[in-house]
């Protein structure tokens, strides 16, 4: 029998009535079992959390960052074990789950250290007018309140440390809803926290159905929502509670662009090894990986090859094996989708270089040329192991082709011009730009987020403790300063 997981109930175990299977997507095996809370005890979570929010603000930096600093090294202590666990239930490649691990360490690592230095406070001389003399403001950082955090399925356990350790940091309350399809990462974060000394109802780890999503949405009492996701959620998330702060951190579908000056043998196996690796890693399955290859057409002839050799490169099969690149896609049916956006590409005149096969949740990686600009693969995020790559003349072209896009997470130009750098970074219009790589860089302590329909705010630790707080000013009047 499968031994069932229970939940974090403000920072106690429970169980609910009903259980969530958790299957492997590689083979469909069950590989773990979730208690479901009932709707009395989301209510209790949430409750808790409203209750305790000003204990936890007043909770001195030295406790949040130490449990903070301990989820970190028990992160460290049990890799192998959560990489595992991540592998098993997201089909993610061990190699890739070993790194995600790795990430989390980081997250609550980098948490711990901003949870020290944080709201230390800002004075500023009001005298530098007449009306302001003897007078001195001093700003710091409150809490907004109870955040919600809504994690999707790509990165179960680091984009939970996303959401959780910047919350903890700042001394805000936090609700957090794993995926439905891989809540087990999410609940080991709460069997770590749970040997801390956090305030209880501080953090409860919930994992509820997406049909319970609405009504925690809708709670007056949780003012602050998290959302890494679809635009379609995230929006109808926005469109429900205009008046709540949000953080959407939504799809893209990620632009490398090859430039005429990065054009020497060693940087064309460059940028092609680099974009087979990040076009398949997660199966795709990230905002950032690489969905388009735009280059130079002096370049194109003599990449195109490379590209299409490298992704044939790619390994794939069982998630468990180290040796394996490419793993399958959450489930069947979002394998399915993929094949049904290729085949429609294809239909309508692109060209399929390689892959364009699906098998039960896997596809193979693939490469496209000549695709239509009209089809579904190259106006939405495809997220899977799919890449199109389209010719153009000159830079003007190719930061235009970046642009032509309801999109705007990352961009990747490979060039060696720091000109060049420089006017990709005021031309493109995404959150971040990668300058002699792929867009699918992310390092946890940067911000990160989009423009256009890729959502609004930034995540990266420090930024997302910006961003769970606002500015509260206090003067003092009749200072002799």
């Amino acid at each position: 029998m499968t031994e069932t997981t229970a939940f974090w109930l403000a920072g106690r175990q429970a169980t609910g009535e009903t259980t969530l299977d958790v299957t492997s997507p590689w083979d469909g095996r069950t590989v773990g079992r979730a208690s479901v809370p009932t709707d009395a005890q989301v209510e209790e979570a949430v409750a808790a959390a409203y209750a305790v929010r000003d204990e936890f603000a007043a909770t001195p930096a030295h406790v949040r960052a130490a449990a903070l600093d301990h989820v970190s090294r028990r992160l460290v202590e049990r890799t192998e074990e959560i990489a595992r666990l991540i592998s098993a239930e997201n089909g993610k490649p061990m190699k890739w789950a070993r790194g995600e691990v790795g990430r989390a360490v980081s997250v609550f690592r980098f948490a711990a250290e901003e949870a020290r230095r944080f709201n230390g406070g800002e004075a500023q001389r009001l005298d530098t007018d007449a009306g302001g003399v003897g007078r001195l403001a001093l700003t710091r950082r409150f809490p907004r309140g109870v955040v919600l955090g809504i994690a999707p399925f790509n990165f179960p356990l680091n984009l939970c440390a996303h959401k959780i350790a910047p919350a903890i940091a700042v001394g805000t309350p936090i609700i957090l809803k794993p995926a439905p399809a891989t809540p087990l990462s999410g609940l080991l974060i709460g069997e770590l926290l749970a040997e801390t000394e956090l305030p209880a109802g501080s953090w409860s780890v919930l994992p509820v159905g997406n049909d319970k999503m609405p009504a925690l949405v809708q709670d007056e009492r949780l003012p602050v929502i998290s959302f890494t996701g679809s635009d379609k959620v995230g929006y109808a998330i926005m469109d429900s509670v205009p008046r709540k702060h949000l953080t959407l951190e939504l799809g893209g579908n990620g632009a490398a662009v090859v430039l005429d000056d990065f054009s020497s043998d060693a940087d064309l196996d460059w940028a092609a090894t680099r974009i087979a690796t990040f076009s398949n890693y997660q199966g795709g399955q990230s905002c950032i990986s690489v969905q388009r290859v735009i280059a130079d057409a002096s370049v194109y002839d003599r990449l195109l090859p490379r590209i299409v050799k490298a992704v044939e490169a790619q390994t794939t099969g069982d998630p468990s094996d180290d040796a394996t690149d490419v793993g399958p896609l959450v489930s069947e049916d979002a394998a399915k989708r993929v094949e049904s956006w290729v085949d429609e590409a294809v239909r309508a005149g692109a060209q399929l270089l390689a892959g364009g096969k699906r098998d039960g949740a896997a596809y193979a990686p693939t490469v496209l040329a000549d695709v239509p600009a009209d089809v579904t693969l190259s106006c939405e995020e495809v997220f899977g192991p799919v890449l199109t790559v389209t010719k153009v003349d000159g830079e003007k072209a190719a930061f235009e082709a970046v642009n032509d896009s309801k999109y705007g997470l990352q961009a990747g130009v490979f060039t060696h011009d720091v000109q060049r750098a420089f006017r990709a970074h005021r031309a493109l219009e995404v959150g971040g730009v990668i300058v002699g790589d792929v867009p699918s860089y992310r390092a946890d302590q940067m911000p990160y987020g989009g423009a256009k329909q890729s959502g609004v705010g930034r995540e990266g630790v420090a930024f997302a403790m910006a961003d769970y707080t606002y500015e509260r000013v206090m003067v003092f009047t009749g200072l002799e300063l």
